[in-house]
């Protein structure tokens, strides 16, 4: 990450409450298309949430604790608040001498940019205000929220605003919260209908609306020079297994989360 801070514009998608099980069964059965092209072979790699929840999860990883690989470690990171006796800083970790990953790539030159999803986003009293108010920029609006149908497309269609209106030589980190797969998604899925509520079914219906735009996203942040992406879920959300709904439970299906890391480059948008 040495050789990447500074060279390459940075790019952080949290899928909110995205499950691993369902991102893994619909790459495999070729149903999400434009994200299976940027996963390193094409699969998710399988790793464990920081939290159980969004306000915990975020704030863990905006001071470098991304989701952990889900087998035995010590695991390097690859950004880490300078920190003495830290086991995970390695060589090639990119080390920040602030408090919040976000600060320390304001500190080393990038405009650094949130655009809200899901309600520790909105900016909407003092709690929502939290998270936003590290960046420099952060943006919200009720099409960016959980009850839009629309809200991946709205919040590329600003991520494009966002990378035109910047100056070319200015480093850009961009974090984008997604908030089509939290409840509600039941309108994600073809003919159904509110009364019929949330299922497995809505929430893989909703990765494929997103699958649908992500490109888009993709080629805008990797317009002007290559990026490094991290696209991944904060945690995950039970549809009734162990009897279980929702999260900020210490569930497999809450813990378990999808992520994947890898290089855009202008090349490749081209392609």
């Amino acid at each position: 990450m040495n050789a990447v801070v500074g060279s390459h514009d940075l790019l952080l998608v949290t899928l909110d409450t995205l499950r691993y099980d369902v991102a893994v069964d619909l790459a495999e059965r070729g149903r999400l298309p434009n994200l299976a092209a940027a996963l390193p072979g094409g699969r998710w790699e399988r790793r464990h949430a920081p939290a159980s929840f969004t306000y915990a999860s975020h704030t863990a990883m905006f001071a470098g604790f991304l989701p952990t690989p889900a087998e035995p470690g010590p695991h390097p990171r690859l950004f880490a608040a300078r920190f003495e006796g830290s086991e995970t800083t390695a060589p090639h970790t990119w080390v920040f001498d602030t408090p919040d990953l976000v600060g320390g790539l304001a500190r080393a030159g990038y405009h650094t940019v949130c655009l809200g999803g899901v309600g520790f986003f909105t900016k909407r009293g003092p709690l929502g205000s939290v998270l936003p108010g590290l960046f420099a920029e952060s943006q919200w609006e009720s099409g960016f929220g959980v009850t839009s149908p629309t809200s991946f497309e709205q919040q590329v269609d600003r991520a494009e605003r966002v990378v035109r209106g910047l100056p070319a030589d200015r480093l850009l980190f961009l974090f984008l919260n997604v908030s089509a797969l939290h409840q509600p998604n039941w309108f994600h899925l073809p003919g159904a209908v509110d009364r019929d509520g949330d299922t497995l079914a809505s929430h893989a219906a909703a990765l494929e609306y997103v699958d649908r735009h992500i490109s888009r996203l993709f080629a805008a942040m990797s317009s002007r020079r290559p990026c490094f992406a991290i696209v991944c879920s904060d945690h995950g959300t039970a549809y009734g297994e162990d009897g279980h709904t929702g999260h900020r439970i210490g569930h497999e299906v809450v813990w378990t989360v999808p992520y994947a890391e890898f290089v855009l480059t202008p090349q490749e948008n081209a392609r």
